[in-house]
């Protein structure tokens, strides 16, 4: 089993936990917590259809991929130490293409989550 936590920003802000509160269609919102309970169960051996990733200059990070019907959830997270994943920031996806402005902001918090803590 994985470590599956929370970041919490300087600010005291859980972009990840208030994306679960935001969801309102129940559906969704269990389809989204069963595949973080995966997340914690198979950790870096869990692959796609539920994780993929990103592929960018600024490093290494992953997104959960949930879907029930037409409604879509991105999740990004790293693997840190000790078996620990760490939920950056989350949305619900409403375009094809996942918006470079939520990816930017997953890469602030990862920035500032290994800034806090270390890699």
């Amino acid at each position: 089993m994985w470590n599956v936590e929370l970041f919490v920003s300087s600010s005291g802000q859980c972009p990840v936990e208030h994306l679960l509160e935001s969801l309102t269609y129940p559906k969704l919102k269990a389809k989204v917590l069963r595949d973080l309970d995966l997340l914690e169960r198979f950790g870096i051996n869990l692959r796609e259809p539920y994780v993929k990733k990103l592929k960018d200059t600024r490093g290494s990070m992953f997104e959960l991929r949930s879907i029930q019907g037409n409604h879509h959830v991105r999740i990004f997270f790293i693997f840190s130490s000790q078996k620990r994943i760490v939920l950056l920031h989350g949305f619900v996806k409403k375009q094809s293409k996942t918006p470079r402005k939520e990816i930017d902001l997953a890469f602030h918090y990862k920035k500032e989550c290994e800034y806090r803590y270390g890699k």
